[in-house]
């Protein structure tokens, strides 16, 4: 996996507007801002949003309430059940919780600040220490995946799937088909939204279009 460079995809949608959907679609949301990911430390575990995490979630929701989804998977980690209560305020759905869509187990790196680090942690080949590997993230990842489509299949409206940015980007690069060449920029509650129907083409990527142009974050 290589780190995340810089783009700013908007597909199929125009920016800055409600969508109302006329079949099923996924929803793909990465968390907002964490209080790590504005200090730019490796998160752990436990950390939480910033206020200003909670207010792009609360954004975000006001985006999404009216798009007819009807229910919400979401990673266990605190950063994405904040986001996804967000959701649930402004969409009525229940949330389901699934460790699956976890961040990449950074083990010993986390709580590290990134201008201490002496790798590059995104590299193909890094694995760090207690940590999971790419092949076990992926494996992870794509189990995940498999419960969000038999979720969707078993959904009557659409389905918001809360994770983070490397989830996004795995999820991306292995189930979903999206532009040739897309490098998209998981920023902050950026938004993902996905086909609910085989092959799941992507229609709008990683837009933060609901936001000010303010700090969205780094990947992790």
């Amino acid at each position: 996996m290589r780190s995340l460079p810089k783009s700013n995809h908007r597909l199929a949608f125009s920016p800055g507007v409600t969508y109302k959907r006329r079949r099923m679609a996924i929803y793909l949301v990465r968390h907002g801002e964490s209080v790590s990911n504005a200090a730019r430390i490796v998160q752990l575990p436990d950390v939480r949003l910033s206020a200003a995490g909670v207010a792009q979630a609360e954004r975000l929701g006001r985006r999404l309430g009216d798009t007819g989804i009807t229910r919400i998977l979401s990673s266990d980690l605190p950063r994405a059940t904040m986001t996804a209560d967000a959701l649930q305020r402004a969409t009525g759905a229940p949330v389901t919780l699934d460790a699956g869509l976890q961040e990449r187990n950074y083990g010993a790196v986390r709580g590290t600040p990134y201008a201490s680090l002496c790798v590059d942690i995104f590299a193909a080949d890094y694995e760090p220490p207690g940590g999971e590997t790419w092949a076990a993230f992926h494996a992870r990842v794509d189990g995940a995946w498999a419960r969000v489509l038999a979720a969707a299949a078993q959904t009557s409206g659409s389905l918001a799937v809360v994770t983070h940015g490397l989830v996004c980007q795995a999820v991306m690069e292995r189930h979903l088909e999206a532009p040739p060449g897309a490098a998209p920029t998981w920023g902050n509650t950026a938004l993902t939204i996905i086909d609910g129907t085989p092959p799941r083409r992507v229609l709008l990527l990683a837009s933060t279009a609901h936001l000010d142009a303010s700090t969205t974050g780094g990947p992790v």
